[in-house]
């Protein structure tokens, strides 16, 4: 599917193919798959420098990968099949139908963070020290990621009359939501990675990136026209608030046993 994109007040205008490459067998590999490729590609490759220079294995990375990478698509189709069962329960075959959409990045993000916990214990390795090093990865994948949804015309907000309103097809100009995030994401890792080098304790870094992202979540989802709603409130700025009180109270956790030590 072809799409048109366009910021008409800064004169700009694309048309998008979806797919990248046409295999039709397969349907075609779209250039939404490629981008979270790419994104966990070069978080990756950050991540397994940084754990170096920490004196860790770099191969642990590369394991997590490939244990977390399955279980945060089963985890991220999971949660946005749950908050959208009105669609799927009288089709349950469309649960598995992932290709035609439908997933959450904070279902991505739990089912992640969980592999990563019980993968660091089985290793025997620090968590915290890993989960600081494995955050910054996050936030390269979700910048990069994001940018998939320009790519499907989707993350959208509502009409935006300034100067950098998009516009989909000729309709009117709205917020580009997907670039607010993408942007976000971006500031946070060079603010966390300049943060992680003068870290007070481990975990440090892991627990502002909750909160960062938490707080860009909440004040970015307020301007979608697609958010997920539970008993009348939007579930992404619910659980971007408990991301900033599990951050805030990690940070204030972490720190009160330090002095005690």
């Amino acid at each position: 599917m072809i799409n048109n994109i366009s910021f008409p007040r800064l004169g700009l205008s694309f048309d998008i193919n979806q797919v990248a490459i046409d295999i039709p067998v397969l349907g075609g590999i779209r250039w939404y798959g490629i981008l979270i490729g790419l994104g966990i590609l070069l978080a990756a490759i950050y991540c397994g420098r940084l754990a170096s220079k920490e004196g860790e294995s770099p191969d642990l990375v590369i394991d997590l990968i490939l244990w977390a990478l399955p279980v945060s698509v089963i985890f991220a189709r999971t949660y946005y099949v749950a908050f959208s069962w009105d669609s799927y329960k009288d089709n349950i075959v469309d649960v598995f139908k992932i290709w035609e959409g439908g997933i959450a990045i904070y279902g991505a993000i739990i089912g992640a963070v969980l592999t990563a916990f019980i993968f660091f214990r089985i290793k025997k390795v620090n968590v915290l020290k890993m989960f600081d090093i494995c955050c910054l990865g996050l936030l390269i994948g979700q910048a990069i990621g994001r940018w998939g949804n320009f790519v499907n015309a989707e993350a959208f907000g509502y009409n935006c009359s300034y100067l950098w309103g998009m516009s989909i097809n000729g309709a009117t100009p709205v917020h580009p939501t997907f670039l607010y995030e993408s942007l976000w994401n971006t500031i946070g890792f060079f603010l966390l990675s300049f943060l992680n080098r003068k870290r007070p304790f481990y975990g440090f870094t892991f627990f502002m990136y909750l909160s960062w992202y938490g707080l860009g979540r909440i004040m970015i989802e307020g301007m979608r026209t697609d958010s997920l709603y539970f008993m009348g409130m939007r579930i992404s700025q619910i659980v971007a608030f408990l991301c900033i009180i599990m951050g805030i109270s990690g940070i204030i956790f972490l720190f009160k046993r330090k002095s005690k030590k």
